[in-house]
């Protein structure tokens, strides 16, 4: 039986729950409520991943298809939510190669979309149902990427970039609502997404790692958090050279 004080509520949904951060996160939260939302375009795996929970522990876990990339852009979706979760976590995102993305606007458009456009109006609708109840905890994974353009990966920073902006705009907003929204930085992370890339162990972490910072920011009600602290301090730096310095550097 969980807490009926839990500060995560009874129900956690995860939207983008078959990505790698997502699996860990529904795993870890699994532990602290009575039922997981879990939501992913991929029926078939949701279905997969939601056994796998289930097997692990005494928790209801419902399915939900949900694709940002559809002409709903995965809304209609959350009609399907009983009830309201308590928590929502997007960790729907993607990532391709920029010259790839520099030469084929359809990639960059996708690229837009996955990982700015439909996660922001995805919890832009939550966001408004959350407010009419009174309460809940909305989190939003961006990305370090979004903290300043770079010429390595502009395309999908610039999409994180906005939805950072939008999280921190629609907390703003819901101060004194009694919604809270979180935003989470992961930096590096070992997964699919990044597999064969050669990251700096030092800035790196596992999915496990990430959704333990996610717990506890959603515990202590945190506004912006970064995954690795290393980070913040990192960004800060990048943040601080001066542009004309800054377009010539390889990053």
């Amino acid at each position: 039986m969980k807490r009926d004080d839990a500060p995560f509520g009874e129900t956690v949904l995860v939207l983008g729950g078959t990505s790698d951060i997502g699996r860990a996160i529904s795993r870890r939260l699994a532990a602290e409520v009575s039922v997981v939302q879990l939501a992913g375009r991929n029926a078939t795996a949701v279905e997969r991943e939601a056994h796998d929970i289930r097997v692990r522990g005494d928790v209801e876990v419902t399915t939900h298809q949900c694709d940002v990339l559809q002409p709903d852009g995965g809304l209609s979706m959350l009609d399907t939510l009983h009830p309201l979760p308590d928590v929502a976590i997007c960790v729907i995102g993607a990532l391709a190669d920029q010259r790839e993305a520099e030469r084929d606007p359809g990639l960059a458009e996708t690229l837009m979309r996955t990982n700015y456009v439909g996660p922001s109006l995805l919890l832009g609708a939550l966001a408004e149902r959350f407010a009419d109840r009174g309460g809940g905890v909305l989190v939003g994974i961006s990305s370090v990427a979004g903290d300043r353009g770079r010429k390595s990966n502009y395309v999908y920073g610039s999409a994180k970039a906005g939805f950072t902006a939008f999280l921190s705009g629609l907390r703003g907003r819901l101060a004194g609502s009694g919604v809270h929204v979180v935003t989470v930085k992961p930096g590096f992370v070992y997964s699919r997404m990044t597999d064969g890339m050669d990251l700096p162990p030092w800035l790196t972490a596992e999915p496990a790692a990430v959704a333990e910072v996610v717990a506890s920011a959603v515990r202590k009600r945190r506004d912006v958090v970064y995954a690795h602290r290393r980070w913040r301090l990192v960004m800060s730096l990048v943040r601080a050279v001066p542009e004309r310095l800054f377009k010539r550097l390889s990053i």
